[in-house]
């Protein structure tokens, strides 16, 4: 059976992401893989490139990740800052609002990172501006995400 369709399968900026994520999985199979010196340098350089609001976002929550989980290595991810495991997973990323014309950025974890919290519990979060409490909120975040057992 057909089914009828509004529009493309994905937008511009999906289509732009997953093009990006080809270009960042492509990099590291080659011969010479990029160090972590390399993928944080690309990491400040994508923050850098970032508008005014979510580029101080951006950099906080570098600032934050850098010493609350330094076991963490930043990357790019789908285009997105992001900070990957041991194993190369992203545990948690910033994703501006511009990336899809949002009207806020957003703080994700992804399955890696330790914040269950029974059967259901938050995966991102809108931010739109930088306050104490969110940079209170967003450090007890990353630390449990990193976490062995959540806590």
């Amino acid at each position: 059976m057909a089914t009828e369709t509004s529009g493309p399968a994905f937008s511009e900026d999906e289509r732009a992401a997953m093009k990006e994520r080809a270009r960042e999985v492509k990099a590291t199979r080659g011969k010479k893989k990029p160090t972590p010196e390399e993928f944080a340098v690309e990491l400040l350089e994508k923050i850098a490139s970032m508008d005014g609001p979510d580029r101080v976002l951006a950099e906080h929550i570098h600032a934050i990740v850098q010493e609350h989980a330094p076991e963490l290595s930043p990357k790019l991810w789908y285009g997105m800052q992001s900070y990957a495991n041991a194993a190369g997973v992203s545990v948690v990323f910033f994703q501006d609002a511009k990336k899809f014309k949002a009207r806020y950025a957003t703080l994700g974890f992804q399955a890696t990172a330790a914040l269950d919290d029974g059967p259901m519990w938050p995966t991102s979060y809108a931010l739109t501006a930088w306050t104490p409490e969110v940079e209170e909120r967003v450090i007890a975040l990353v630390k449990r995400a990193v976490s062995a057992d959540g806590d």
